[in-house]
């Protein structure tokens, strides 16, 4: 299928994705959307910025804007940041203004409340987490005897995050006559038992690392010390312009980095799961608003979160995996947008990951991407020395000009 309009799509649904400029589908939604329209449960494998999301949210919509359909959709999603970006998706891309269709969202850190509000008015449309949606089933206040389709999205980071129990309770009370889309980054022989638990003879789909490349976004490794990370950070961030998104690997860590930055005058704020869902969302949409240029984060933000205007993702510290990596770097470079992406690399990184692929030559030179597999994700390119003295350039984002000052002095000094 070259466009949209050759799917055999409801017109308001394409006057809906006309409105937002989507035309031409991405390869996995050219792939998925005629077979999901066929009726066929699909088991599909992509990453992260192959336009995932709208793969099964249009075929879910449309389905539901069928008048002799009467059933709902289920959409469980490993965080609440996706939770929020799926519904958001399906909100402002597929639903024409005005629309009668009524939607949940059930997280965990919001008023459950509100929740049993929404779910009173009998939404076509519940997107949630396991927690939440187990919750709400035990209260009685979720019935899920007509759900008519069922998507896993991120599965596999579900089995990560300890959700395989919770998957398979919810899945005890659905309906055994539905639809199921399920997609998963990676298929381990888990997610594939799971499958053929509950999915009746799937149509497999996926989208080749060949596709999924980062044509846009600009990789960068820097080979540095435990100690000397931070100012090399100071001096990145002076070099830099445009918000960044700083991936660490705990919460306490997200938190001390983002104090040492604000004392150090940057607009930095940080992002974990400790944080109530009150907070996380004033973080996000102080960042989406472009009031902080910093945002800290560990890797509950690496997944669900869509923010056009993210320049420059920072790895501070290093990703647990190759999936983590693209993961994170697939923050930046949305929406056809160029995007840069740096990792600091210690010793020790090195010994805590031996597929790590590193050429010796020059100071600077290219090589393959920091994680086996990776070749086909663009080049990387190394800078081991100093190699030419960095443009100094004034930061609208720090707080007074007398920190421009410090930091012009202290690069002065370091070359």
């Amino acid at each position: 299928m070259s466009n949209f309009h050759e799917m055999g799509l409801p017109i308001s649904l394409k006057q809906a994705l006309d409105k937002n400029n989507l035309s031409l589908p991405t390869p996995i939604q050219a792939q998925a959307i005629p077979l999901a329209l066929q009726g066929k449960d699909i088991l599909g494998s992509a990453q992260t910025g192959t336009g995932k999301t709208l793969a099964f949210a249009i075929p879910l919509v449309a389905k539901l804007l069928d008048k002799s359909h009467t059933g709902s959709a289920l959409v469980i999603v490993p965080t609440r940041e996706l939770a929020g970006q799926v519904k958001r998706e399906i909100e402002e891309k597929l639903l024409p203004k005005g629309s009668i269709f009524k939607l949940a969202l059930l997280i965990g850190g919001t008023p459950i409340f509100e929740q049993i509000r929404q779910l009173s008015v009998n939404p076509k449309i519940i997107v949630g987490t396991p927690g939440r949606i187990i919750d709400h089933i035990k209260r009685k206040t979720l019935s899920v005897r007509d759900i008519s389709t069922l998507v896993l999205d991120e599965t596999d980071r579900m089995f990560d995050m300890g959700f395989g129990v919770q998957i398979e309770e919810i899945m005890k009370h659905l309906p055994k006559p539905r639809q199921t889309f399920m997609f998963s980054a990676t298929l381990p022989n888990n997610i594939v038992k799971l499958a053929e638990r509950y999915l009746n003879q799937p149509e497999r789909i996926s989208v080749d690392h060949d596709i999924v490349t980062f044509k846009k976004i600009k990789q960068e490794i820097i080979h540095v010390t435990e100690s000397a990370k931070y100012d090399k950070l100071l001096t990145q961030l002076i070099e830099r312009e445009g918000s960044v998104i700083i991936f660490v690997k705990t919460k306490q860590g997200a938190d001390h980095l983002a104090d040492k930055l604000r004392k150090d005058d940057y607009t930095a704020l940080a992002i974990h799961g400790d944080l109530r869902q009150q907070k996380r969302e004033r973080v996000i949409n102080s960042f989406r608003r472009g009031r902080n240029q910093i945002m800290v984060a560990t890797d509950v933000a690496s997944r669900g979160l869509d923010i056009p205007h993210i320049q420059h993702v920072i790895n501070y510290d290093i990703p647990q995996s190759q999936d983590d990596y693209t993961h994170r770097i697939g923050r930046t470079a949305r929406a056809g947008a160029e995007g840069f992406a740096l990792s600091f690399i210690t010793p020790q990184d090195k010994k805590k990951l031996p597929a790590l692929e590193e050429n010796e030559g020059e100071p600077n030179f290219d090589c393959k991407a920091p994680f086996k597999g990776r070749a086909n994700q663009g080049r990387i390119k190394v800078f081991k020395t100093r190699s030419s003295k960095p443009q100094i350039k004034e930061n609208k984002f720090l707080k007074r000009s007398s920190t421009f000052k410090k930091r012009s002095k202290m690069l002065e000094k370091a070359y």
